[in-house]
């Protein structure tokens, strides 16, 4: 008896180290899943070619700030690629719209877009959204092709507020050269309480401000009857 009970309390130690093994190599040899092919959570770029085309792009969300009743989002043609449009064009002027990407949050980062005035008579161009908390809480930087300027706002509570630059106050962000009908680039650097501005591989200005001090979501904006498309949207998380 005593042989057969050795013999079976050897067996079930052997069993068991089995099943641990086993388990310890499904846990290392586990890959966590990706938002897509072509999506990474810390360096990502969005070239909007494996969305489907003619609806909102998929783990994206579209808000509205403002007197408005509504945004639209849809993934476009424009000049022989796919580029993420905001189509809606009968906004009032106190009206932003926003989409934002569901699973990039951060706190620093750098973000880069082409993007493209297609029309408006109010408004035209559009720019980044970052640390967004909601739809009446974030941060915003555009270019705007009718002004020829570039600003950056805080949206807090509903209310926005041009941004003083460093070394110029408030002076409603900067004067720029002609940005016309085509392609432009706008970049953002956001580092703690600083956030340098690029346009077209140019530094154009910074701003210092703490309202929103921490991580949020990311995304894009335009204003009133924008209709603007925005095209390799590149994000580097820090």
């Amino acid at each position: 008896m005593k042989v057969l009970s050795i013999i079976s309390l050897s067996l079930i130690v052997l069993i068991s180290c089995g099943q641990s093994g086993r388990k310890e190599i499904n846990k290392q040899t586990h890959k966590p899943e990706l938002i897509s092919p072509q999506e990474n959570l810390t360096d990502t770029l969005f070239n909007f070619e494996k969305y489907e085309p003619g609806i909102a792009p998929k783990n994206w969300t579209q808000y509205y700030t403002g007197r408005g009743e509504s945004t639209e989002w849809k993934i476009l043609q424009e000049d022989g690629n796919s580029a993420l449009t905001q189509v809606s064009n009968d906004h009032p002027n106190f009206h932003f719209n926003v989409i934002i990407h569901n699973s990039l949050v951060a706190k620093n980062v750098d973000l880069q877009v082409k993007l493209k005035g297609l029309s408006g008579e109010m408004d035209q161009g559009g720019g980044f959204v970052w640390r967004f908390i909601d739809a009446n809480n974030y941060y915003v930087v555009r270019a705007n092709p009718l002004e020829d300027n570039v600003v950056m706002y805080k949206v807090k509570n509903g209310k926005r507020t041009d941004l003083p630059v460093i070394g110029k106050g408030r002076s409603y962000g900067v004067d720029v050269k002609p940005l016309g009908s085509g392609w432009n680039t706008l970049r953002l650097v956001a580092q703690n309480d600083i956030f340098t501005v690029f346009l077209n591989n140019e530094e154009i200005f910074k701003v210092k401000d703490k309202t929103f001090t921490s991580a949020g979501k990311l995304g894009l904006w335009t204003k009133a009857d924008a209709v603007t498309a925005f095209d390799d949207f590149k994000i580097v998380i820090k």
